[in-house]
C-alpha cells in the first residue's frame, strides 16, 4: 500500500506542477492547440506536448533519490556500523574519485536477491544502493565490479539521458495522440469542435498504443546503456571481476523484487515473459559475451 500511495502521490504532484505550467503558457505566451480557423495549431500543440512531456520526465527525476528510497526501503550508511559498509563506502568513494565525480549517498536495501541500482538527478548527487542478497551471496571481488557498473551509469550521465530520451517520446506520444483524437472526433462522430466525446475515447486509445511504440524505443536505449556500464565495470574493477559477477547473477538467476518504477535502473534487471524489444536489460549471455568481445551489442 505504501508504494501505491506513493505513486498516486507522485502523479498528483506531477499533474499539479504541470498544471501550473501549461496556466502559464495560455494566458503568458497565449499558447493554445486551436488556431484562428479552428484547426490545429501545431505549433501551440509541440509546446503543450513538451511541457507534458518533458515536464513529467524530469519531475521523476528530479524525485527519483527519494521514490527509490521509499520503494525499496533503502537506507544510506551514514555512518558505517560494521566492516562490511566501511568497504562498500570506501569502493563507492574510490570509484566516484577514478571518475572525477561527487561521492553518491551509498545505501543498502533487505531483498534476498543480487541486485543493485543507481539513481540520481545530477551526476555529483546521486545515490548507489545494493541490496543485503548481494552482500550476502557475491564474493568481494563480484561486488565491487557490480558498484563498478553502478558508478559507471553515474558518470556516463545515463539516468539525465534515459529522461530525456523518455520525455522525447513522451512528447510525440502526446502530440500524435491529440492529432488522431481531433481527425477521429471530426471524421467519425462529425463533432465541428473536434473535442468532443470521440476525441477523448480516440485521445486515450491513441496514447496507449503510441505509448507501447515509444516504450520500445526507451527499453532499446536502456539495453545500450547496460552494455557500455558493464565496460565501465570493466574498467573500474576489471574485466575478469566484471565477467565473474555477470555469471554469478546467471547462475542465480531470477525473478526481480525490484519495483516495476526501479527494474530499468538494477544491474539484474530479471527474467520476463515479455518479447525482448520490451525488456530493459539485455540477456545476461549477451552481456558476458560482449565483455569478451564476441557480441554485437543490441
Amino acid at each position: 500500500m505504501k508504494r501505491v500511495g506513493l505513486l498516486v502521490l507522485t502523479n498528483l504532484a506531477v499533474m499539479a506542477v504541470l498544471g501550473v505550467a501549461l496556466m502559464i503558457l495560455y494566458a503568458v505566451f497565449g499558447v493554445s492547440t486551436v488556431d484562428g480557423a479552428g484547426g490545429i495549431d501545431y505549433v501551440g500543440l509541440l509546446l503543450v506536448a513538451g511541457v507534458v512531456g518533458f515536464g513529467g520526465a524530469f519531475i521523476n527525476l528530479a524525485m527519483s533519490k527519494m521514490i527509490a528510497k521509499r520503494m525499496t526501503g533503502a537506507k544510506v550508511i551514514e555512518q558505517p556500523r560494521n566492516e562490511t559498509e566501511q568497504w562498500l563506502v570506501d569502493t563507492v568513494r574510490r570509484f566516484a574519485r577514478q571518475e572525477n565525480m561527487g561521492v553518491p549517498e551509498v545505501a543498502i536495501y533487505d531483498a534476498p536477491e543480487i541486485n543493485a541500482f543507481a539513481t540520481g538527478a545530477r551526476r555529483n548527487s546521486s545515490l548507489v544502493a545494493v541490496s543485503t542478497g548481494l552482500l550476502r551471496s557475491m564474493s568481494r571481488e563480484e561486488a565491487e565490479a557490480v558498484i563498478g557498473h553502478e558508478i559507471a551509469h553515474i558518470s556516463n550521465g545515463d539516468m539525465v539521458t534515459l529522461t530525456l530520451v523518455q520525455g522525447v517520446m513522451n512528447t510525440f506520444v502526446v502530440f500524435l495522440a491529440h492529432i488522431i483524437g481531433r481527425f477521429v472526433d471530426k471524421a467519425v462522430f462529425k463533432s465541428e469542435s473536434g473535442h468532443g466525446p470521440g476525441f477523448f475515447i480516440a485521445y486515450f486509445a491513441a496514447q496507449m498504443v503510441l505509448g507501447i511504440a515509444a516504450s520500445v524505443v526507451v527499453m532499446w536505449f536502456s539495453r545500450q546503456r547496460e552494455f557500455r556500464a558493464d565496460a565501465g565495470g570493466a574498467k573500474l574493477a576489471g574485466r575478469e571481476k566484471m565477467i565473474a559477477a555477470l555469471e554469478r547473477l546467471r547462475r542465480n538467476a531470477g525473478e526481480s523484487n525490484l519495483p516495476d518504477e526501479m527494474r530499468a535502473f538494477g544491474i539484474n534487471g530479471g527474467k520476463s515473459g515479455l518479447a525482448r524489444l520490451f525488456m530493459s536489460h539485455p540477456p545476461l549471455e549477451e552481456r558476458i559475451a560482449a565483455l569478451r568481445g564476441s557480441v554485437r551489442q543490441g
